[in-house]
C-alpha cells in the first residue's frame, strides 16, 4: 500500500501539543447511564485525528467532554500534560479552541467583528486592539479564505461562507489544539473541500493538533492521520486510516456492506448495501430511534 498522503515522519510527530483523555466517563443529566464509560484517547500531537461512528455512537459526546463543554463524571483531560480542570477559563481558551455545531449568528455583526471575538482570550475586557490582534485576525481571515467577505453582514452569507467565518474566528484564538464538531456537515462539496484544506494547512504548516468529528468516514479516511471509530459509546478501533478502515469495521460499526481498496495512498470506500439496522440511542435524551445507514459516500 502506498503511503497515506498525510502521513508524517517520526520527527514530525514530535511536534505539536499533546492532548489526552484518560479513563473518561461522560454522560448527560437526562440519562441514567453514561454515554462514554471509562474510555481513553491519546491524540497524536500535531496531527489530524478524526472521531467517526454512526449516529448515537458518542463521538460528539466525547469531543464535548474533551472540550470541557460537558462535565466529565470521572477521568482527566490533559492539555500539554496539564489537567484542564486546573486551568482558568482564560488560560484554557488561549490553548484550546472549539468550534461546535451550534453557533448563533449575532445580529448586526460583520465578518471582521466576529473574527475579532476570537482575540478576547488574549486581552483584558477594557483593553484596545493590539498589533498582535490585528495580525492574528488578518492571518485567520486569509487562512479561512474569507478576507474578501470581511465587511459583509453575517446574515447575508451562505451556510458554507458562515462556517468558514466561524473557523476564522477560532483560528484567531491562535491555540495549539483545535476541536471541530462536524465542521463539514450540511455544506456543499466546494465548502467541504475548503474546510478540509484549512484543516490540512493547520497540520502541515502550523503543527496544530486537530481533533474533529466527521460523519463521512470516506472524508475522514482521506484527510486524517489518525482515526478513532466509536460504536455504542465505546472505542471500537483506533489508528491510521490505512490500518483500521476495513470491510469488517464498516460492517460492524456502520452496518454497511462495502468494499475497501487503496487509491492515492488512502482507503477508498465503495458502499454496496445496508446491513439490518436496529436501534440507536440518542445521547441527548436517551430515547431510541431507527438508525439510518451511515454516509460512507466517496464524494
Amino acid at each position: 500500500m502506498r503511503e497515506h498522503p498525510t502521513a508524517r515522519t517520526a520527527t514530525d510527530r514530535t511536534r505539536g501539543t499533546s492532548f489526552d483523555g484518560n479513563e473518561l466517563v461522560i454522560g448527560y443529566p437526562s440519562t441514567d447511564e453514561p454515554v462514554i464509560d471509562d474510555e481513553s484517547v491519546a491524540v497524536p500531537p500535531g496531527e489530524v485525528t478524526a472521531l467517526v461512528g454512526p449516529n448515537g455512537s458518542g463521538k460528539s459526546t466525547l469531543l464535548k467532554g474533551l472540550a470541557t463543554q460537558l462535565d466529565i463524571d470521572a477521568g482527566t483531560v490533559l492539555l500539554d500534560g496539564q489537567d484542564v480542570a486546573e486551568m482558568g477559563t482564560k488560560q484554557l481558551a488561549q490553548n484550546l479552541g472549539l468550534l461546535s455545531q451550534e453557533n448563533i449568528v449575532p445580529n448586526g455583526f460583520t465578518v471582521e467583528d466576529l473574527v475579532y471575538h476570537g482575540r478576547y482570550p488574549h486581552r483584558g475586557f477594557f483593553e484596545s486592539v493590539t498589533d498582535e490582534d490585528e495580525t492574528a485576525v488578518e492571518d485567520a481571515l486569509s487562512l479561512a479564505g474569507v478576507t474578501h467577505l470581511r465587511d459583509r453582514d453575517l446574515g447575508s452569507l451562505s451556510g458554507g461562507q458562515k462556517q468558514l467565518v466561524w473557523i476564522a474566528m477560532v483560528l484567531a484564538q491562535e491555540t495549539n489544539v483545535l476541536l471541530l464538531d462536524e465542521p463539514t456537515t450540511f455544506l456543499d462539496l466546494q465548502h467541504q473541500l475548503r474546510v478540509m484544506e484549512v484543516v490540512e494547512t493547520l497540520r502541515s504548516e502550523r503543527d496544530i493538533t486537530v481533533v474533529l468529528v466527521l460523519h463521512d468516514i470516506s472524508q475522514a479516511a482521506r484527510h486524517a492521520d489518525h482515526m478513532v471509530a466509536l460504536r455504542d459509546g465505546s472505542i471500537f478501533a483506533r489508528g491510521p486510516p490505512g490500518e483500521i478502515v476495513t470491510e469488517d469495521l464498516l460492517a460492524e460499526v456502520f452496518q454497511i456492506e462495502a468494499t475497501v481498496s487503496c487509491a492515492n495512498g488512502s482507503p477508498q470506500i465503495t458502499p454496496l448495501r445496508p446491513i439490518d439496522g436496529g436501534m440507536a440511542t440518542d445521547p441527548d435524551d436517551g430515547t431510541e430511534r431507527e438508525e439510518p445507514p451511515a454516509d460512507a459516500s466517496t464524494a
